[in-house]
């Protein structure tokens, strides 16, 4: 188990409605009183509208803090003693039910401090699920009656559902909610890896992050044979309350429906929607800084940003000596995410971590989202069970109290991008010291960039491909291509100097004068 540790780096997120209000429209620039769709449903019963009018209603009242537990057993556990603490999958609420999906909990305690309250939807009404200790295996952790005072407002810090993702006879475990507002799915044949958050607050400013967190679930118990279903979920923070509605669709690639709804109590100053989190500790470009006997160790390896434009943008992941933030400014943009790209075991030598069996995750927005910028924040870090990459989408407009803010987008749990068709893509990014090789004295730093496609070795033997190279500041120098017998792609080489100033690197492979792979993009920082 991972730490959803971030350094300070958690999320958010909402959802609103019923009957008429006002509602700000991103893309015509105006206010508009429109009627909120609404659910056909009976009083009483549950209904997404029902629970964005409660979240817009949370939005409207002082933050209130959530309630954490007392000082005690449960709050005082340790990282190994709460891990010995176990769901009992037999004595589960669903157990008993056969469906294809499962639900377990995770006890509060440790550094899970604040018990979330979790509903079941069952029959369109919402039934609190009770706290029962008997649904936990206690491990060597010596609990006595007393201890359970503790919990009796509460005891459940998240859940996780299962189900048969990899073989019909063994529900594995396809998605958990654990922690602020983080949440991480799998596909098939992935181990977790990064996670995505429901909203990121004031990332990376000198002020703080502020930590929203889902206070509220809501699981709607699915039909016994059912390949789909449906969670959701209340946000609260300082700033803004919401609501959510996840659909997900666990299989090879496993997609999530994200629908959220935004209120906010106060302006906020950087706003990024459908954040992504990672870790990266070292690969090919940065090996140098660890003595240690794995050739790599990361979640992922690179953002991909497909944008309005239509590039494909990729952008190596790095773990440098300083916070390093990169930004893509973008108008509509078709997709974007955090992508484990190298899936060679050699690559990684790691048999218990097995690195690459991450996941990619992929945003894919759902109508338009207008002006804003895809952000990227590498944070540096010597641990690899600390996350120390995210990114999101940062609007251009600015937030305001008293309107609603509705963002729908799609998550792909997967091994790569739905619908990257890059006649050639980004393979590996390798640093070096500058100029020629066995020779004192060189200066600046030499890249090699490695470039897979199917028609590469055609178009290198037609001599067919040249390089499209700039750099924002420094001087660019030896740049050449050379084939790649064991990848059947083609190296890209230059030696770049730098002037001591920031600097963007850019580059792409042209077949004439059309470009026909991945922008791959670089910051390098004096």
């Amino acid at each position: 188990m991972k730490l959803n540790v971030f350094f300070g780096f958690l999320s958010a997120v909402a959802l609103l409605s019923g009957g008429g209000y006002y509602v700000y429209d991103r893309l015509e620039g105006r206010k508009a009183l429109v009627q909120a769709e609404e659910e056909v449903t009976a009083p009483g019963e549950f209904s997404f509208a029902a629970l964005r009018q409660k979240a817009k209603a949370l939005a409207e009242t002082p933050y209130k803090k959530p309630a954490e537990l007392p000082a005690g057993k449960f709050r005082g556990l340790d990282y190994d003693e709460y891990r010995d603490i176990r769901f009992k999958p037999a004595e589960g609420p669903w157990s008993k039910n056969k469906l294809r999906f499962d639900m377990q909990l995770f006890h509060a305690g440790g550094m899970f401090t604040a018990p979330v309250k979790i509903n079941e939807i069952v029959k369109r009404k919402a039934v609190p699920l009770a706290y029962h200790p008997e649904y936990f295996d206690y491990g060597k952790n010596e609990i006595s009656q007393d201890d359970f005072e503790e919990v009796k407002d509460g005891g459940y810090a998240g859940f996780r559902l299962h189900y048969p993702l990899n073989s019909l006879d063994y529900y594995d475990e396809v998605i958990s909610f654990l922690g602020a507002s983080y949440f991480r799915a799998l596909g098939q044949g992935h181990k977790y890896g990064l996670s995505a958050r429901g909203l990121a607050i004031d990332t990376a400013l000198m002020k703080g992050e502020e930590f929203p967190m889902f206070t509220e679930f809501y699981v709607e118990r699915p039909r016994r044979n059912a390949h789909e279903i449906k969670i959701y979920a209340v946000l609260d923070s300082p700033s803004v309350a919401g609501a959510y509605c996840f659909k997900l669709k666990p299989g090879k690639e496993t997609l999530m429906d994200v629908d959220a709804a935004l209120y906010f109590r106060q302006t906020v100053e950087k706003l990024g929607i459908a954040p992504l989190t990672s870790m990266y500790l070292f690969g090919e470009n940065t090996k140098n800084r660890f003595d240690d006997y794995r050739p790599e160790v990361h979640d992922s390896d690179g953002l991909l940003v497909h944008n309005g434009a239509g590039e494909w943008l990729w952008r190596p992941l790095d773990n440098a000596k300083f916070l390093r933030v990169s930004s893509f400014e973008d108008n509509n943009p078709q997709g974007f995410g955090l992508m484990q790209r190298d899936r060679q075991l050699a690559h990684y030598l790691d048999f218990e971590a097995n690195y690459h069996e991450r996941p990619s995750l992929w945003v894919e927005p759902r109508g338009e989202w207008g002006k804003g910028t895809v952000q990227l924040v590498e944070i540096p870090s010597q641990q690899e069970i600390h996350d120390n990459v995210v990114a999101y989408w940062i609007p251009a407009e600015k937030v305001e109290p008293g309107r609603e803010y509705r963002f729908k987008y799609r998550l792909h749990w997967a091994d790569g991008a739905p619908g990257d068709d890059a006649e050639a893509k980004v393979y590996a990014t390798y640093t070096g010291i500058g100029g020629v090789m066995g020779v004192l004295g060189n200066t600046g730093r030499k890249f090699a960039v490695e470039f897979t496609g199917r028609t590469l070795r055609r178009d290198f033997g037609n001599g067919d491909l040249s390089l499209d190279l700039s750099a924002s500041e420094g001087k660019i120098e030896r740049a050449h291509l050379e084939y790649n017998t064991e990848t059947k792609g083609v190296v890209a080489y230059f030696d770049f100097e730098p002037n001591g100033k920031t600097s963007e690197l850019r580059l792409a492979l042209k077949r004439g004068e059309e470009v026909i792979s991945e922008v791959w993009t670089y910051q390098w920082l004096p």
